[in-house]
C-alpha cells in the first residue's frame, strides 16, 4: 500500500474507495438518515430548550444556573 502524502491524496483515497462501493454506500445512507432522525426531529420533540422556558434573558439564565449550582 503506497503512503499517503499529503491531504489531498487522503481524500483522494477516501473518494475513490465511496465510488468503488456497492452495498456500502446504502448502509452509509442508512447511516445518514438515522443521524438526521436522531439529531433533528427527536431533539425537536424530546428535548426541549428547558432553559429559554425558564429564563428568557442571558442574565436570568446565568443567574437561574448559579442558583441551581449554588443550592444545598
Amino acid at each position: 500500500m503506497e503512503r499517503v502524502k499529503n491531504i489531498k491524496d487522503f481524500f483522494k483515497m477516501y473518494a475513490e474507495g465511496i465510488k468503488n462501493m456497492t452495498w456500502g454506500k446504502t448502509l452509509w445512507i442508512i447511516v445518514i438518515i438515522k443521524l438526521f432522525i436522531m439529531f433533528a426531529i427527536l431533539k425537536v420533540f424530546f428535548f426541549p430548550n428547558f432553559l429559554n422556558k425558564v429564563a428568557p434573558t442571558k442574565e436570568q439564565k446565568a443567574a437561574y444556573i448559579t442558583n441551581q449550582l449554588t443550592e444545598d
